[in-house]
């Protein structure tokens, strides 16, 4: 006697969980089911087109492998896109706009969150570049306050995050709307100790953020040097902690790398799960073009999508950046793209030196990472914090730009070309054993590398 199809697909669903990924199977195959079974026919329900053309190009074998080892009678599938109906889809709190803001999804947020509407799970591409940050925010917004308490995701500049965090806060006011929730950025928190402190209210605000069930806090790694923010959310985040309260962070560096950071914060932070987020690979590029260019109606070659993700390898803001572009030109030129107007569209954007490096960008970055002045580094000092810098620079100038031994000694204020050699061969040697370097190294050559 046959399966039943909903016995059948939660027998498929269950033997796939076990060939994925947490997040890969809870992107790809989430609201899915048998549509319909007839004479060996299995027609799967997809909830979109982007989903429809994912499961087909990845994981239609493995599909149909599994629905034959249940039932030898099935021979072909096929997937249908069947929108989600209401009763399947959390109900999210309705959004008041702000009166300031344009009638654009880009720009449009919840007043009273923070949040915009526009991030959300459903529309995050999964890759292995993010994975694990994916499957843990997932988690997180499942049961808030239960597992993963602080969670503190790093990545480099347009890689995500803000995308990922703000995804979870939306599903929590959908799934939990008796839940206070807040997002905020480093920068904005600071300026409101700043504002309270000058108007004599700090005990009010502290009161304020300490109502929240989830409080979602972006780029920490601007709280560095700031003493009087530090103490401040320090005191808030252990209020919040002890009652169970969800918190979420963002930076682009993890906790140990962040700078003139209080160790007490340093701690707090590591208390909890970290994951992180890296340079997307050439398939996950295209998938995130083809989601993209999804949510805005438009419909782009592939030879176009392959020159745009070839070029543009750090950044998915600038991803996005080129398809807006695409958009426009589109509407006003009313043009057909292909390789050769997209390359002539993006020409601005995207050129042939698209990832050429200097010696002055390196300089800039290492020393911005660790809060270095750049004219220490030409200098004799010994200390400490300007030696290991001053060797990560010798490093990816090697590393990364190929120059020789002595003209990197040269140009870092007449360095021995043995001294050169030295830093460059420890910073080797110390990454096959220090795993919290080869992360700062990751970091940096991700800001390296990016716009």
């Amino acid at each position: 006697m046959a399966m039943k199809k909903e016995d059948l697909w939660q027998a498929v669903l269950a033997q796939i969980q076990l060939n994925l990924s947490p997040a890969n199977f809870a992107t790809w195959f989430r609201n899915t089911d048998i549509f319909l079974s007839d004479k060996g026919m299995i027609v799967v329900s997809v909830p979109s087109n982007f989903a429809k053309e994912w499961l087909e190009k990845k994981y239609e074998k493995m599909i149909l492998k599994t629905l034959r080892d249940l039932d030898e009678t099935i021979k072909n599938i096929e997937f249908k896109v069947v929108p989600l109906t209401p009763e399947k889809t959390p109900r999210p709190r309705a959004v008041q706009a702000h009166p300031a803001q344009l009638n654009f999804e880009e720009f449009s947020f919840d007043k009273e969150t923070s949040l915009n509407p526009r991030y959300t799970f459903d529309n995050f591409v999964v890759g292995p570049f993010n994975e694990l940050a994916q499957a843990a925010a997932w988690a997180v917004s499942e049961t808030p306050g239960s597992v993963y308490n602080p969670f503190f995701i790093y990545g480099g500049v347009g890689l995500g995050k803000t995308h990922l965090l703000q995804a979870i806060g939306n599903k929590v006011m959908g799934v939990f709307p008796e839940k206070k929730i807040k997002y905020t950025t480093s920068e904005k928190f600071t300026g409101e100790i700043i504002n309270s402190i000058k108007n004599k209210s700090i005990d009010k605000l502290k009161d304020e953020y300490k109502k929240y069930d989830l409080l979602i806090v972006d780029d920490v790694q601007f709280l560095s040097g700031k003493e009087k923010t530090q103490e401040e959310f320090f005191h808030l985040f252990n209020a919040l902690y002890q009652d169970n309260k969800q918190i979420i962070i963002s930076s682009d560096r993890p906790p140990k790398a962040i700078a003139a950071l209080e160790e007490r914060l340093k701690s707090r932070f590591e208390g909890g799960m970290i994951a992180d987020i890296s340079i997307p690979d050439f398939e996950s590029r295209i998938a995130i073009l083809k989601q993209k260019a999804q949510e805005k109606s438009m419909i782009v070659d592939d030879g176009s999508l392959e020159y745009i993700a070839s070029a543009i390898q750090s950044n998915i803001r600038k991803l996005e950046g080129a398809l807006n572009r695409l958009v426009a030109a589109q509407k006003i030129n009313n043009e057909d793209l292909n390789p050769e107007t997209t390359k002539r569209i993006l020409k601005k954007v995207i050129h042939p030196n698209f990832q050429r490096l200097t010696f002055q960008k390196v300089i800039q970055i290492v020393s911005e990472f660790y809060s270095v002045p750049q004219k220490e580094i030409f200098l004799e000092s010994r200390k400490k914090e300007i030696v290991k810098p001053r060797q990560l620079i010798m490093y990816f100038l090697r590393k990364e730009m190929n120059f020789s031994f002595p003209s990197i000694g040269k140009k870092l204020g007449g360095k021995d070309h043995t001294t050169v050699i030295y830093s460059f061969e420890k910073v080797c040697k110390d990454l096959e054993k220090n795993e919290g370097l080869a992360e700062e190294i990751n970091s940096i050559r991700e800001k390296l590398y990016s716009e």
